[in-house]
């Protein structure tokens, strides 16, 4: 049984390494990637684009077309049915 729970250990923890030196290091490259790019000017660019963007909006007389507007209509009349289905 000692011998059964010995190589169990050595399974999992071999399996992490792996894990952490093939995908967990690819993902960690990734996210540093997005980390450095996504800096404080970055984002208030971003900011002030979505602002901008807001506003360009709200200037329309019709933000949705007439499609959107059926596929909104019936999906907040489904979760209303849903909750007040609710227990």
């Amino acid at each position: 049984m000692r011998l059964f729970i010995y190589k169990v250990l050595v399974l999992v923890i071999s399996l992490f390494f792996l894990y952490q030196f093939t995908i967990g290091y690819s993902v960690y490259k990734f996210q540093q990637k997005i980390y450095s790019n996504l800096n404080n000017e970055t984002s208030e660019k971003i900011k002030s684009k979505i602002r901008n963007e807001l506003k360009s909006g709200l200037k329309k007389d019709k933000i949705l077309n007439e499609e959107d507007s059926v596929l909104l209509r019936d999906f907040f009349n489904k979760i209303k049915l849903e909750i007040n289905n609710a227990k």
